[in-house]
């Protein structure tokens, strides 16, 4: 019988890392699984390290593909196994021995769930910067399905090594797409278009490993005009703002508004920009004035897009469009 999980991890020179990595797999509490371990092209011994495993435990399978980047490898995986779950994994984390199990069980007991990932802690502790570390405590704030259809647009709300997934569904959207963009928030937002829904266990159940190394940090595919640019994509394209609803972007300052130029590119022109610098009330951007935040406390509710990213900002403008009478998701969304 084919295994119930794949647990599918691309590598790429992780010599120093993968047999810590390795360890935490191997060491589930949920047995029912096959290790698909795909060899992007190494050349500092880690094919080497996986064939030592792979002599002690026989759920592992390696697979050679040449060099062709995480893309090519996550296809290559999905296309090899036949297990109906999937588990997302790469070659310098750990997942805690729970993980498998916990995250096997939620999806057959929630078979409206395409997607499930987990809170997640960094480490090391002493290389973490505070933005990355205020990055994930925002991640860890967005659990439910709700919660994360709602944020979406802001960043990637689920640490793409935690998650673990429908075979089916991922390969009905397309598999992992190739491009100038971040390959794994490109597949939640293709996913969260086609209407699936995707949730978060509250539990940390993958530590996150920094690193200068980390491709998040070196390919410009995972830049902060990569992520704006797919971003504006997906959200152009969004039924919200298809319904003729005046659109109002909440900043107008020239660093965020060089963010909107994406989806203004795309035709959704502002009808008002909310802003609190008195500088800037009164000018008038892309034929749009700005204005205080008052102007939308009104009847007939513009749609509101807020690409303020500051996170204690962003905590009062919520505060704000709620206390106006404006609903997350029917009436405003924030946008990273």
């Amino acid at each position: 019988m084919n295994p119930q999980l794949a647990v599918l991890l691309p590598f790429y020179n992780a010599a120093t890392t993968l047999a810590e990595t390795l360890d935490s797999i191997l060491a589930q509490t949920f047995k029912d699984f096959v290790l698909i371990a795909v060899d992007d092209g190494s050349i500092d011994g880690s094919y080497d390290i996986v064939c030592e495993y792979m002599k002690r435990d026989s759920r592992i399978e390696l697979l050679q593909v040449g060099h062709q980047g995480v893309v090519g490898a996550m296809n290559h995986a999905l296309n090899h196994c036949n297990a109906p779950i999937c588990a997302r994994m790469d070659a310098d984390d750990i997942m805690a021995p729970e993980r498998l199990a916990m995250q096997f069980d939620y999806l057959q007991a929630n078979p409206d769930i395409a997607l499930v990932g987990s809170r997640v802690l960094l480490f090391p502790e002493e290389i973490i910067q505070d933005g990355f570390n205020e990055y994930i405590r925002w991640q860890n704030g967005c659990i439910t399905p709700q919660q994360i259809a709602d944020n979406i647009y802001v960043e990637l709300p689920i640490a793409n090594p935690s998650i673990c997934f429908r075979r089916d569904v991922v390969l009905e959207v397309g598999g992992y797409l190739d491009g100038d963009f971040p390959e794994d928030y490109e597949l939640l937002l293709r996913l969260h278009q086609n209407g699936h829904q995707m949730a978060k266990l509250p539990d940390v159940l993958l530590h996150w490993r920094d690193s200068d190394g980390r491709l998040t940090r070196t390919d410009q595919r995972y830049s902060r005009a990569a992520f704006d640019r797919i971003r504006a994509a997906y959200l152009a394209s969004d039924p919200r703002l298809q319904q003729g609803r005046p659109l109002a972007y909440w900043g107008a300052g020239r660093v965020t508004r060089k963010r909107t130029a994406h989806l203004i590119g795309h035709g959704h022109a502002p009808h008002i920009w909310i802003d609190i610098d008195p500088e800037k009330i009164g000018k008038v951007y892309e034929g749009a004035e700005v204005v205080e935040p008052h102007w939308l406390d009104r009847e007939d509710k513009p749609f509101v897009l807020s690409y303020v990213s500051n996170h204690g900002a962003r905590e009062l403008i919520i505060n704000d469009l709620e206390s106006m009478g404006y609903s997350c998701g029917d009436d405003y969304l924030i946008v990273g």
